[in-house]
């Protein structure tokens, strides 16, 4: 026979089924199994699911002694079993950072499904297809079916006009005084009949038509602020103007500095900027295809390798100096050169034994890459009757020499930053973007637009961006208290999911938090579930 006895180790309360049995040689023995708790706050058992189904397989009713409940075999077989973790954890992070509220105030008869789509999507990945089957799995908002053809509608629903409310509500939410981070990236499509999907330069090299996503994302808070989609035929520089008018709108005139990659420099660009009537403040790397950065190299090449111009930024040194460079006429500009002699070192030292290896190759077969564009780039391969081979092969030293001459450089142009060190803090930042758009289109499946409509596509990418900022708070969380040492985000959310709720009867069981658990909520400064 068997009973439930407790044991009191610390604080806590451990409950334990004592089984009496004979051994061997006939002498009584206990065997004690640990089966649950004693909930410290309401004084009620929290059973181990194993237990539970355990009892459930044998027909034995479960007693609750603090609330006088028994609990038949019928009530257990009729019970639900939900995840409940990571879905806690997507509230408490859209309750802190004020998504929540934003969202309901901005889209009130849909926010909830769409919370659950975006809480979906971080949670498994998967198309919306298999939604349902997570909405039925998960504790989760209760918004009824969550089928396929209730998703679909749900994204026909969705208006323009609830969309830039929400950006806006966000945007003024979310005004604290931080730096913002632009940039773009291509998501590719399978459908040729939506109006912003057309054919043109894609970052990822995929033969398949594609829409511009464009974002701005707080350097401080690593969230995503504001999204707008632009006609895949459009090069980066072109949707410079209309996403800063479509910003400083949203923003109310706010002053920001925008934290810009070198595809939105051209000169024409920067004069804009310069000469934005609400001051916009940017900082933007000048590539080395424009003479100017080209010139500020070749200015300080001899003298800015010294232990005065010496920057400890990231991990690394860097060497870094400041002029105030006129830009045209009417401007000036701070102008930020950097030297990083390590970096420029691996680059040599990567290209030697890149060209070396090209031309042991071309010795061995000279002829197989006779007109090969990556051999020729290096390498000078001609035809030669006196060699035994029948060519001959040499390396196109100036060429090696051209590129190496920006090895280890970068140059920043503002027109705000004085300081060498700030400004490539601030640059470096800007990796919170590229980050955001990586989970988006890996992580949220989101890299391809499964969708045949305007009103569909507009509001997946809407859905998308919802997730993301729950996503990049994750990431930001996780870095600042290093959980990444102990587990990749995947894993954190799979160890938040074993925290299961069980319904009996209409009474609502949480199973016990393990410690890892107890750990991913301190770190986010959330309260433990009950």
């Amino acid at each position: 026979m068997s009973s439930i006895i407790r044991q009191k180790v610390g604080d806590k309360i451990y409950l334990y089924e004592s089984v009496s049995f004979r051994n061997a040689d006939g002498k009584p023995r206990n065997k004690r199994v640990p089966i649950g708790k004693i909930d410290p706050k309401t004084g009620n058992p929290v059973y181990k699911p194993e237990y539970l189904a355990r009892m459930a397989e044998e027909g034995t009713p479960i007693e609750i002694p603090a609330t006088s409940m028994t609990f038949s075999i019928e009530d257990i077989q009729r019970s639900s079993i939900k995840d409940y973790g990571a879905f806690y954890l997507f509230q408490g992070i859209a309750q802190s950072t004020g998504l929540l509220g934003v969202l309901e105030d901005s889209l009130p008869n849909y926010w909830q499904e769409i919370f659950n789509l975006a809480c979906y999507l971080i949670s498994s990945g998967d198309p919306f297809l298999y939604c349902e089957d997570w909405i039925n799995s998960t504790e989760c908002l209760a918004v009824g079916s969550m089928s396929s053809q209730r998703i679909s509608e749900l994204l026909m629903a969705i208006s323009p006009d609830a969309r830039e409310f929400f950006y806006q509500a966000w945007c003024r939410y979310r005004s604290e005084q931080e730096y913002l981070a632009l940039d773009i990236t291509s998501i590719s499509s399978y459908s040729n009949l939506i109006e912003d999907v057309e054919w043109g330069y894609n970052r990822d090299k995929e033969a398949l038509p594609q829409i511009n996503l464009c974002m701005l994302m707080g350097e401080k808070s690593g969230l995503p602020i504001y999204q707008t989609a632009y006609s895949g035929s459009l090069k980066d520089v072109s949707t410079l103007k209309t996403t800063l008018s479509k910003m400083d709108a949203l923003s109310k005139g706010k002053p920001t500095l925008i934290v810009m990659d070198k595809g939105f420099f051209s000169t024409k660009n920067v004069n804009a900027m310069l000469n934005d009537m609400n001051k916009l403040r940017f900082v933007i790397p000048v590539p080395f295809t424009s003479g100017f950065a080209k010139k500020q190299v070749e200015s300080e090449r001899k003298d800015i390798d010294s232990l005065q111009n010496t920057i400890v930024s990231g991990g690394d040194s860097v060497r870094g100096v400041t002029k105030l460079r006129a830009w045209n006429k009417e401007h000036k500009i701070h102008t930020h050169v950097y030297y990083n002699a390590l970096k420029a070192m691996k680059l040599r030292e990567n290209l030697y034994a890149h060209v070396t290896l090209l031309k042991e190759r071309a010795e061995a077969n000279p002829a197989d890459h006779l007109h090969d564009e990556e051999y020729g780039k290096y390498l000078l391969i001609r035809n030669s009757e006196k060699s035994p081979s029948g060519y001959t092969i040499s390396i196109k030293e100036d060429a090696i020499k051209q590129e190496l001459e920006t090895a280890g450089w970068m140059v920043l142009i503002t027109n705000d930053v004085a300081d060498a060190k700030e400004a490539l803090r601030i640059y470096r930042e800007k990796d919170v973007v590229e980050k955001g758009f990586l989970r988006l289109k890996n992580s949220l499946d989101l890299g391809r637009l499964r969708v045949h409509r305007e009103d569909i596509m507009q509001n997946k990418i809407f859905v998308g961006f919802i997730s993301l900022i729950i996503a990049a708070h994750i990431h930001k969380v996780m870095l600042e208290k290093e959980l990444y040492k102990k587990m990749t985000m995947k894993k954190l959310l799979m160890t938040l999911s074993k925290l299961r709720v069980q319904v009996v009867n209409g009474t609502r069981i949480l199973f016990p938090l393990t410690k890892d658990q107890k750990v991913i909520y301190k770190a986010f400064k959330i309260n433990e579930p009950v």
